[in-house]
């Protein structure tokens, strides 16, 4: 696959003005008044894995509109704590799949909540368990535009309210440092990453992998891959739409959320990356008001670095929360 973006240069220095309606601030803070008016309802149920050096619990909080989310949290069994701790968020049609699937954080001395995606968890992977029990008017199938006509009834409110919420469960498990909470993830967790990180400004670190939901209509415009062309092709159908649908998608765009994310950040992006492509990675690296660093994957598409940036995060989250 060739590279097809802009060129290195222009990617290191593109920074583009972005959309932002003018009650961002207000309309998040707001969401998230509204979530935090329910109880945390936290619950974990201890999971007979048959492994020896992690345990394992299932987890269930309230998240947005007081629903039921799922998780699973893994610890380093024997660690005193109290123990730094990860939220990891999903990519995109994944669920939490199954209790023994998670193990790395935990293997690294880290307490991890690997976060359920409502609605999703049959697209790939070993399914998931959180139901999304809101409604949306027509929408392509996908979840890109399901409420694309109103922001308060958009798909991802929802899913990043889910996100902020479960820093709050995370920080309340007994045994976790609720200072030393990072929170990563890869292409639609990346993009959770990214608005957490602008939620809840205190996290201790954002490790966003090849983040989608960046400069959402440049990525609409120029890259015929799914989730970003479900928007294309609601919008060939539903012709006078265009202006309402980029306007709620916003509030979304995690590039707005990047910049009122203050955390250290690790980002990485792939130069042939055609489903998130490198420019949207490089609008909110650019964005990112926090510290940070990107690491560049020349040769390779939306898988990334894979391993090899896990390997790279490691020492480099042990710096900041050890």
């Amino acid at each position: 696959m060739p590279l097809w973006d802009l060129s290195a240069d222009e990617l290191a220095g593109y920074a583009p003005e972005i959309a932002e309606p003018d009650d961002f601030d207000e309309f998040w803070g707001g969401t998230l008044g509204e979530a935090r008016g329910y109880g945390l309802s936290l619950e974990l149920t201890a999971v007979d894995t048959g492994l020896v050096l992690v345990d394992v619990y299932d987890v269930t909080f309230s998240g947005f509109g007081g629903h039921p989310v799922k998780g699973w949290l893994t610890r380093p069994r024997g660690l005193d704590g109290p123990l730094p701790a990860v939220l990891t968020c999903n990519g995109y049609g994944g669920g939490r799949g199954l209790a023994t699937g998670h193990l790395g954080w935990a293997s690294a001395g880290y307490v991890e909540l690997f976060l359920d995606t409502r609605g999703q968890g049959s697209g790939w992977g070993d399914g998931g368990d959180t139901p999304d029990p809101v409604g949306a008017g027509p929408a392509h199938p996908g979840f890109m535009t399901r409420g694309i006509l109103d922001p308060r009834e958009h798909y991802y409110r929802r899913l990043f309210t889910d996100a902020a919420r479960a820093v709050e469960a995370l920080r309340a498990v007994d045994g976790v440092d609720p200072a030393r909470v990072a929170v990563a993830g890869g292409s639609q967790g990346g993009a959770m990453a990214l608005a957490v990180g602008g939620l809840v400004p205190d996290v201790a670190a954002v490790l966003p992998d090849v983040p989608f939901l960046c400069h959402i209509k440049r990525g609409v415009e120029i890259t015929a891959r799914d989730p970003y062309a479900e928007v294309s092709a609601y919008l060939a159908v539903n012709r006078a739409h265009t202006e309402q649908a980029f306007h709620t998608l916003s509030y979304i765009d995690a590039a707005n959320h990047a910049k009122r994310a203050v955390a250290p950040a690790r980002f990485s992006v792939a130069l042939m990356d055609q489903t998130c492509p490198p420019s949207t990675v490089y609008a909110a690296y650019n964005a990112y008001a926090g510290p940070k660093e990107i690491d560049v994957w020349p040769f390779n598409d939306h898988e990334g670095g894979g391993g090899h940036q896990w390997q790279r995060q490691i020492p480099w989250l042990s710096a900041l929360t050890r």
